[in-house]
């Protein structure tokens, strides 16, 4: 339930964004501003740029990961967030899984700001999306370490999820934040071998 909740807020926020820029609601385009005031800017962080607001330094930490770029990012990040947060919530509970999706989100900023030096802002869950994949691969190899299984089939995913950031940013001429991806995973793999341990 508190899956559809966090989904549902994302789709409200981006149906809003979506229909302003159609001039449908409202008489100016909103998705800019709402860049302004939600997403995650590197210089505001480093202080390059002062920030819109009093708290944004440390807000757009987390309000960057309800923002998104439209329709299909928001899907995207949604179908991975529902079916694989249900996934690691049967195995280590929903306050833990909200734990993991709030801390990847942050840990994924916290990355960006800290390797990026992209001045375009950073939106979107693919930080706490990511969480999601390192504390389901964490608990897979805990699993397999376990059982005297090969930890092959982890490596293989890991390595492969690599080359996909690679193809995509690529493929979107450095439109990925693949820093962002890094440090969700990073705390999701950190969080399984805390939250998974029996």
């Amino acid at each position: 339930m508190f899956l559809w909740m966090i989904v549902g807020v994302m789709a409200a926020i981006e149906l809003v964004l979506s229909l302003s820029a159609y001039g449908m609601l409202g008489s100016d385009g909103l998705r800019w501003p709402a860049y302004m005031m939600g997403a995650f800017w590197q210089p505001v962080l480093s202080g390059a740029l002062p920030p819109v607001y009093p708290g944004q330094t440390v807000l757009m930490f987390i309000t960057h990961a309800f923002l998104h770029g439209g329709i299909m990012h928001l899907a995207l990040n949604g179908v991975i967030l529902l079916s694989l947060g249900k996934f690691v919530s049967l195995h280590i509970g929903a306050a833990k899984t909200m734990l993991v999706l709030f801390l990847s989100a942050v840990g994924g900023a916290a990355c960006f700001g800290l390797i990026s030096t992209s001045n375009a802002p950073m939106i979107g869950a693919s930080g706490a999306v990511f969480g999601l994949i390192g504390i389901w691969q964490a608990m897979d190899y805990r699993m397999r370490r376990r059982s005297n299984l090969p930890v092959k089939p982890v490596v293989m995913a890991f390595l492969a999820l690599v080359a996909s950031n690679i193809v995509f940013f690529v493929m979107l001429s450095g439109g990925l934040a693949w820093e962002a991806h890094l440090g969700g995973w990073i705390v999701g793999w950190i969080s399984g071998q805390i939250f998974a341990r029996r």
